[in-house]
């Protein structure tokens, strides 16, 4: 039951460093990335879809994407798309479309930094809310009976251990994305 219990936090916790991962994707460094585009929602018969289902996008070199739109007609909806992002891309139209990255200013670079911050933080809080809700769960079972107060304080430890584990991981990948960011 606690083994469950412990399987069961360490998957969750895994879930928040992927999570983590695709918030850090949204953070530019300056060298193009195709996952830059990746929240970019472009309407498509009616619908919003991601900007990867209708167009192919590409590192051109390591300041420009170019997006390939598998229709034609969708070269100024995909356009629009990228402008309206909350990326601050101008992306220039012709039959395909390229999206130039502006070179980071150290301003700018800081400004990232701090999103990145932002998203390991809230990384930091999914993991610590998953180790609440499980020692709530050996709690109740300890409530019930059903466990011993030794094995709710072995669990306890346990968990923690994992959490601590994983609070690591975050404080390392948050480590890497900013001596990428800083890299000049």
């Amino acid at each position: 039951m606690i083994n469950d219990l412990k399987k069961d936090s360490e998957q969750r916790m895994q879930k928040s460093i992927e999570a983590l991962e695709q918030g850090f994707a949204k953070v530019r460094t300056g060298r193009a990335h195709p996952s830059i585009l990746n929240s970019v929602m472009v309407s498509y018969y009616g619908s919003d879809v991601p900007l990867n289902q209708v167009a192919n996008v590409v590192a051109e070199d390591s300041r420009t994407l170019l997006v390939q739109p598998f229709e034609r007609q969708m070269v100024s909806t995909i356009d629009k798309a990228i402008r309206e992002s909350d990326l601050g891309l101008n992306p220039i139209t012709a039959d395909a479309i390229r999206v130039p990255l502006p070179a980071l200013t150290e301003e700018t670079r800081r400004d990232m930094q701090k999103v990145a911050r932002g998203e390991a933080e809230g990384a930091k809080v999914a993991i610590r809310n998953i180790r609440r809700d499980v020692l709530s769960d050996v709690k109740a079972l300890l409530k019930e009976k059903e466990i011993s107060e030794d094995d709710e304080r072995r669990a306890s430890d346990d968990i923690q251990k994992i959490t601590d584990k994983y609070v690591a991981e975050v404080d390392k990948r948050l480590a890497d994305k900013e001596a990428e960011l800083l890299k000049v």
